[in-house]
């Protein structure tokens, strides 16, 4: 056998040639205890609630951002010159990117304040784990090398911006299989013409896209901008996202105020119901699986918040929401009055009264102000004299796409929709 076959949904046939030394590896880094988690941890945390079909995981992902990464490779290799200890170190970081997830992906970073990029970096690192110990094996550098990319601080920097940067495997993979797993075809762009234009400035030591390829990479952010709007910010992911964080915080207080909360003794999540800091090790033991098995448990909780939030999670009787597009003062006006019905009605406002702004995603809009100079978007200008130029300064339609977004919304319990709709259509 001469190669290793993955079938993949958005690319068909993704291959592995086994009888060269850096294809056998990155089939052993598949086969790794870490990588194999990454079965266990939906691609899209939550997105199922919304999209029956979004059951894709990290691990799918994770596969396509590596066949990305490969064929990009190939084509620069025509061109340029790309040392082959480079170019491993590339395909590895662009399947291991995503092994310092935590369970439903980016939902509970914030309340359990983690970030999955420490732990990736950490598991790449580590001597404890499979990856790490295959990797340092194959060549002593390798894990450091792959670290470096995955921060974004590997020289020459152009590679390293195939996996981190504005128009990287990453986002290229997760924008197609997202569209095509929720049904929403917003996601779709020409990755064939992107792929076809992309060059590397050896000058400045960054990858740039020719001038041939400018529609393409517009194509590629319209593409991102609609499934932001319409897919990542959809109402019913976003409120269970809510209805998830509102359960957590109220077990960890209820922990912490000595209350008795069911949890599996002597394990990771026993440390993070008392916040206590999770291991590199402990942090992967978890996946999803492990969260729903105690959201399980908390629907028999004694406290009846607790219980009530584990029923709702469950059943996917999530909060509603509404948009709060009025004037500032009208809406200072309208939250007050709403949470007081709220309140009035029994339930406890810290935790079935959630304001939902935008700002608090990951990997946002593309905008010039806001990124990193280092992995912004450059294309080439001009066809008779090129220069090479950041894509908003020459792009109307990008332009157009990096008016700020505002996401402004409060969840509620939907009992109260009726009641507090009066308020909302009347002011």
């Amino acid at each position: 056998m001469t190669e290793k076959i993955y079938r993949d949904s958005v690319h068909n046939i993704i291959r592995l040639k086994i009888e060269d030394s850096a294809g056998d590896l990155l089939v052993r880094l598949i086969d790794t205890a870490e990588f194999q988690r990454l079965r266990r941890i939906r691609q899209l945390g939550l997105a199922h609630f919304a999209y029956q079909s979004a059951e894709h995981s990290r691990f799918t992902h994770s596969l396509g951002a590596l066949h990305l990464a490969t064929r990009i490779l190939a084509k620069l290799n025509l061109n340029y010159q790309i040392a082959p200890q480079a170019k491993t170190a590339v395909q590895c970081a662009a399947l291991l990117h995503d092994i310092g997830h935590g369970a439903f992906s980016h939902v509970l970073e914030t309340i359990l304040d983690f970030h999955h990029e420490n732990f990736t970096v950490e598991a790449v690192l580590s001597e404890h784990t499979e990856v790490g110990r295959m990797l340092r094996e194959f060549s002593p550098d390798l894990p450091e090398n792959v670290a470096a990319i995955i921060a974004g601080t590997f020289q020459p920097r152009a590679l390293a911006q195939l996996v981190s940067s504005q128009l990287d495997v990453d986002r290229m993979d997760y924008l197609l299989r997202d569209s095509l797993m929720t049904g929403a075809k917003y996601g779709i762009y020409d990755l064939e013409w992107i792929i076809k234009s992309l060059e590397i400035d050896e000058e400045t030591d960054r990858i740039y896209v020719s001038a041939r390829g400018i529609f393409a990479v517009e194509d590629y952010l319209q593409a991102r901008y609609y499934m932001f709007r319409q897919v990542y910010f959809h109402r019913t992911l976003r409120s269970a996202e809510n209805v998830l964080r509102s359960l957590f915080r109220r077990a960890l207080f209820l922990v912490a105020n000595g209350e008795k909360v069911w949890f599996a003794a002597g394990t990771p999540f026993e440390k993070i119901l008392k916040t206590e800091k999770l291991s590199l090790a402990e942090h992967l033991e978890l996946d999803d699986s492990d969260v729903f098995f105690h959201i399980k448990q908390w629907e028999k909780c004694a406290d009846t918040t607790l219980s009530d939030l584990a029923r709702r999670f469950l059943n996917r009787k999530f909060f509603k929401a509404f948009d709060l597009d009025m004037p500032e003062l009208e809406r200072r006006n309208f939250l007050g009055d709403a949470r007081e019905i709220v309140q009035n009605a029994g339930f406890d406002p810290e935790y079935y009264f959630i304001e939902d702004k935008a700002g608090d995603v990951p990997y946002y809009f593309y905008t010039k102000e806001s990124s990193d100079p280092k992995i912004l978007i450059y294309v080439e200008d001009g066809f008779s004299r090129p220069e090479i130029r950041e894509i908003s300064e020459i792009s109307a339609a990008v332009r157009g796409l990096q008016k700020e977004y505002q996401m402004h919304r409060v969840c509620f319990p939907p009992e109260l929709k009726n009641e507090i709709a009066r308020i909302y259509h009347g002011k």
